[in-house]
């Protein structure tokens, strides 16, 4: 639609807040206001999508496939945006597909697939997010330990020219593996470094931050715990005021007291967003896939290599939102940001929120947090 039209329905959450006996206003394809009820004119054009609650689109930064395709094995942009439509069909309207650790070859293919599709307008991508190959291999959880290697010359051309050209390039990188001058030369390009897949110690870890990295990945997860007498990746996700955290929140990464914890733990600025860590069985029925050759199990909402490690998981963001809220007792507006307006800003893109000038992305959800409609620049998303 590109005349003005008034969404109303139960409530709203901008990405910040509540509103309540409002209207979302949506010209052009973008947000104009959100109003009250009572300022509309008679004649004005609404459609009242009942008792549901509107939100922004949700934002994924950590999506490795979807559709029934690892970003690994695309071999075109219509292959992207098949993993991007999986998404956006539960949702999730801003993503970074995220290529697991690989070789050089699938790596430079996979960065300039990413450059075409952003250039061409695929619905749903924001970005790319490379986890790995330069992690530590005793931290390595479901990545293949032959392909994990130090950053070289020819590696870091790639990624300054790929942030060039993309709206959004995420790195997840092991601080003892990298130096303090190539995260800073990362960073200056405007690379998001986020440190992950490490048994760094905490020094380690705040000289990274220091250096420039700003995340970390799948908090708690293929990382240094949290010890008494040495800290690890784990306390300085919640120590150090710069660092932002990734979290899976699907009852099977993170147990609901470290959830808990965690949030109680990071008052900011760096905030606990959500990921889905999905991988290439999202929006279809198989029961298991395969990654690098190894066969990948799903059953009873987890999914694992043959020896039980964790490779990746099986939830959606409407999913994981509910999961806080129903099972680790987050409240819903908090929830409802840490998958829409705080990772939007750690990418710093005009995501996530409904806010004047705004992409007109947003999901009408239910009671229960289920999927009721999805709308891209105003228009619904029927297929």
């Amino acid at each position: 639609m590109t005349g003005l039209t008034a969404y109303t329905s139960s409530r709203i959450f901008d990405g910040d807040i509540f509103h309540e006996d409002a209207a979302l206003l949506v010209e052009g394809g973008c947000v104009k206001a959100i109003v009250p009820l009572v300022t509309l004119q008679a004649d004005q054009l609404k459609i009242d999508l009942g008792d549901g609650t509107l939100v922004p689109g949700f934002v994924d930064l950590q999506v490795n496939g979807g559709g029934g395709l690892m970003l690994g094995d695309v071999d075109c942009v219509e292959d992207i945006a098949r993993i991007c439509h999986a998404h956006l069909k539960l949702g999730t309207t801003s993503l970074t597909p995220t290529l697991i650790t690989d070789s050089p070859e699938a790596t430079r293919r996979v960065l300039k697939l990413g450059i075409e599709a952003w250039a061409k307008g695929v619905r749903g991508f924001h970005g790319l997010h490379l986890e790995g190959p330069h992690l530590y291999a005793g931290r390595k959880g479901a990545h293949d330990a032959s392909l994990i290697r130090p950053i070289d010359d020819e590696d870091m051309d790639l990624y300054l020219y790929a942030a060039s050209q993309l709206p959004s390039l995420m790195i997840t990188v092991a601080p003892e593996t990298v130096t303090p001058g190539q995260i800073s030369q990362l960073a200056g390009a405007g690379i998001h470094v986020s440190l992950g897949h490490s048994g760094a110690s905490y020094e380690e870890c705040s000289t990274a931050a220091n250096a420039g990295a700003a995340c970390v990945t799948h908090l708690f997860n293929a990382m240094s715990p949290l010890q008494h007498r040495e800290p690890g990746l784990v306390g300085a996700a919640l120590d150090l005021g710069s660092l932002s955290a990734g979290l899976i929140a699907d009852g099977v990464h993170v147990d609901p007291v470290a959830i808990r914890i965690a949030l109680e733990a990071k008052s900011g600025p760096g905030r606990i967003f959500l990921v889905t860590d999905a991988m290439s069985q999202t929006g279809t029925d198989v029961t298991s896939f395969h990654l690098g050759g190894r066969e990948i199990f799903r059953q009873d909402g987890r999914l694992t290599l043959s020896d039980g490690t964790l490779a990746g998981a099986d939830i959606d963001l409407p999913s994981s939102v509910a999961y806080l809220v129903e099972s680790v007792g987050v409240d819903v507006e908090t929830a409802l940001a840490m998958a829409t307006s705080y990772p939007a800003d750690i990418i710093g893109r005009p995501l996530g929120r409904l806010k004047a000038g705004y992409p007109a992305d947003f999901v009408c959800l239910d009671d229960d947090f289920r999927i009721a409609g999805v709308w891209l620049s105003g228009h619904i998303l029927n297929d």
